[in-house]
């Protein structure tokens, strides 16, 4: 079992940039890919990103393509995603997920422990 815990969102303005982290326990943590999503009010889950195992590979949404970096820090447990140049469609609850997979642009079924999410505002 991997339990997985989101924090960092919170309320900023166009322009500005959060780091969310995703911090986890349990498993062995370099073991798992791990997955962001988004949800807005009203709109599906969408996938934002994601990186393998090592961190040696990640993949982006085009939509946040240039703006939102995924990395991890293994010895910590953490992975984060670092979102710069944040736009009022940004706003959203985002989810971090973790699973033994990795796959391009994978989506939802990719990934087997979900966490709580955190609310990101991004005021015009």
């Amino acid at each position: 079992q991997v339990q997985l815990v989101e924090s960092g969102g919170g309320l900023v303005q166009a322009g500005g940039s959060l780091r969310l982290s995703c911090a986890a326990s349990g498993r062995t943590f370099s073991s798992y890919a791990v997955g962001w999503f988004r949800q807005a009010p009203g709109k599906e889950r969408e996938f934002v990103g994601n990186i393998n195992w090592s961190g040696g590979s990640t993949s982006y949404a085009d939509s946040v393509k240039g703006r939102f970096t995924i990395s991890r820090d293994n010895a910590k447990n953490t992975v984060y995603l670092q979102m710069n140049s944040l736009k009022p469609e940004d706003t959203a609850v985002y989810y971090c997920a973790a699973g033994l997979r990795f796959r391009a642009r994978g989506g939802q079924n990719d990934y087997d422990y979900w966490g709580q999410g955190t609310q990101v505002t991004v005021s015009s």
